[in-house]
């Protein structure tokens, strides 16, 4: 008989799996093109239209790189294009962003003591911000302001900084700061799909037909390859964040989140300036230090969580409530607290646990049958927690903790199949 959560389980897995992969591809390409056009050098030697020229060694070869401003006379018979790393990258992250927040979004997705939402009204304005965030920072980069990059992305900062702020009113602190992420990931994607690429093609369409191609379709991709650069280091860390409670759980995640933005402003121009060539700026160090210090102090303030009463209050949906009264819950909940409640608690009594691991509480029967899959699938089906069985769960409670889930499921299936 099949296993739906353990199926589904290693499905997001998959698309977790892809989505990192073709970001290690993207962000490699990119970094190695901003690089290598930084570095370019003169030389006396160059084609008409050729900027500059670069050799490089790599696994026993010499490469020969030259850069054309415009376009090369001729077109020529190869062209390799960097786009699929920038597409697959934003696919594979929606697939796991309706995998894991819109799937399970009554866990991951809304915070009903933030904002009274249905889960498909969460779902909608998930979706719709990413939509709407790109039209808002295209037309700011369309306008006059893209005559002055400093400018724009001072605006750009500013709208991803409220964008931030408003998903904390919304959201869950995780989800927050995955959204926050799409949010950047998909304007940077989109700067590819409908700016570079297009623009790209255009040229290439002159070439062919003999045209000599206008300056100004370079000046614009050049612009939103800048932006892609800056916005690479924050994406990664809001990806990463929601491993981290310390970054995601406090109430001041959004904060967080515009320091780090910052931070990638400052690493980046600090690699920037140096692959040019020239001295490097070391304050820019000094400057992420102390924004990172900054940050640790932020992650202080009082952790974004629900208490016991308010989690008893938060009505239960009708599948958390078959949970809440399948067979076996007795068992499950002198097994779950007991075992898992010194790290998993508001305020965990394990050495060296200061805050609930990914900010998951297993206190009370309502966070235990919210969470019901997980338990399931990590102290369940496998044996990953406890961590190192530390709480030294027997064999036997495994099996009732897999008797109680399967018993719910039952339930549901019989219930739906019932309807029909």
């Amino acid at each position: 008989m099949l296993d739906i959560a353990i199926i589904w389980d290693w499905i997001a897995f998959a698309v977790r799996w892809l989505h990192v992969i073709t970001a290690m591809a993207w962000i490699g390409s990119s970094f190695y093109f901003v690089a290598l056009d930084l570095g370019l050098k003169k030389a006396p030697d160059l084609p008409k239209g050729a900027h500059g020229e670069e050799w490089q060694v790599h696994g026993g070869g010499f490469y020969h790189i030259r850069k054309f401003l415009v376009a090369p006379e001729n077109m020529p018979e190869h062209l390799v294009w960097f786009k699929w790393e920038s597409y697959s990258t934003w696919l594979s992250g929606a697939a796991l962003l309706m995998v894991v927040y819109w799937v399970g979004g009554e866990l991951y997705l809304i915070d009903p003591a933030k904002a009274d939402l249905a889960l498909w009204q969460g779902i909608l304005i998930s979706a719709g911000s990413l939509t709407i965030g790109w039209l808002v920072y295209d037309r700011l980069c369309k306008s006059k302001l893209g005559e002055s990059p400093t400018l724009l992305m001072l605006l750009l900062f500013a709208l991803l900084v409220a964008m931030g702020y408003g998903y904390n009113e919304i959201f869950t602190g995780r989800a927050t700061m995955l959204h926050l992420g799409a949010f950047t990931a998909t304007i940077m994607t989109a700067n590819v799909f409908f700016i570079i690429i297009p623009n790209q093609k255009i040229v290439v369409a002159d070439l062919k037909a003999g045209r000599t191609p206008d300056a100004k379709y370079g000046k614009i991709a050049k612009l939103r390859s800048t932006h892609n650069n800056y916005l690479t280091l924050p994406v990664v860390f809001l990806m990463l964040s929601n491993h981290y409670p310390l970054a995601f759980a406090s109430e001041y995640n959004w904060l967080i989140a515009a320091l780090v933005f910052l931070m990638g402003v400052t690493i980046r121009h600090y690699f920037n300036t140096k692959h040019t060539g020239a001295p490097a700026p070391t304050w820019t160090w000094l400057a992420t230090a102390i924004l990172f210090v900054a940050i640790i102090q932020l992650s202080m303030a009082p952790l974004q969580q629900d208490t016991w009463e308010a989690s008893d209050a938060r009505p239960l949906t009708q599948t958390e409530q078959v949970f809440a009264n399948a067979e076996g819950i007795d068992d499950v909940m002198n097994i779950i607290p007991g075992r898992c409640g010194m790290c998993h608690a508001r305020e965990p009594f394990y050495e060296g646990i200061h805050w609930a691991p990914k900010g998951l509480h297993l206190e009370t029967k309502a966070d235990v049958v919210r969470a019901a899959k997980q338990i399931y699938l990590q102290a369940g089906v496998t044996n990953a927690m406890p961590p190192a069985n530390v709480s030294f769960m027997e064999e036997d409670e495994r099996k009732k903790i897999i008797e109680w889930y399967k018993n719910a499921r039952g339930q549901l299936s019989f219930g739906m199949a019932a309807t029909h």
